[in-house]
């Protein structure tokens, strides 16, 4: 199953793209409802590699959510001023999730701001409604805090500039 979802970003494609790149992003956008903890490698990197890592996940930062491994690629990239896109993937799975293959499309507008997409495939066996459910609410929940985040000049509160 897919779920996407997509949001205006008051911001220039290439400074979304920066913090895209991030796992500072990812702890801040996801927060309170998921928290990553690192396994392996025991940290993640300030800017995402094309790597694998593997993470226990959280809910609510308490309750154990099994494993899961990020994989990150970036498919596409181009710079042009006027035709800016951008993906990052991570074509993860865990314990609950055979499939989590989430693209976040990054495009210029016609104004110069960031056309933001979250499109993530899903297959998680029976829990497979459940899981595209929760997807669809979790990444509307991160597009608000993306808002939020762009509308503060990206100015991360303390306790998010850490992925753990």
């Amino acid at each position: 199953m897919i779920a996407a979802s997509a949001t205006i970003l008051d911001c220039p494609p290439e400074r979304a793209w920066q913090e895209v790149q991030t796992s500072r992003l990812l702890a801040y956008i996801t927060s309170p409802l998921v928290r990553f903890v690192p396994v392996d490698p025991l940290s993640l990197p300030p800017v995402w590699s094309e790597e694998r890592y593997l993470v226990q996940m959280r809910l609510f930062g308490l309750l154990p959510f099994g494993t899961q491994w990020i994989v990150i690629t970036r498919p596409v990239i181009d710079g042009t001023p006027g035709r800016e896109h951008y993906e990052l993937r991570d074509n993860g799975h865990g314990d609950f999730i055979a499939t989590w293959d989430h693209r976040i499309i990054l495009r210029e507008t016609e104004d110069g701001r960031t056309h933001y997409t979250d499109r993530v495939e899903v297959q998680a066996g029976l829990l497979t409604p459940f899981i595209w459910a929760y997807a669809s609410l979790f990444y509307r929940y991160r597009q608000h805090r993306w808002r939020r985040l762009v509308a503060s000049g990206f100015a991360y509160p303390g306790d998010a500039t850490e992925a753990t």
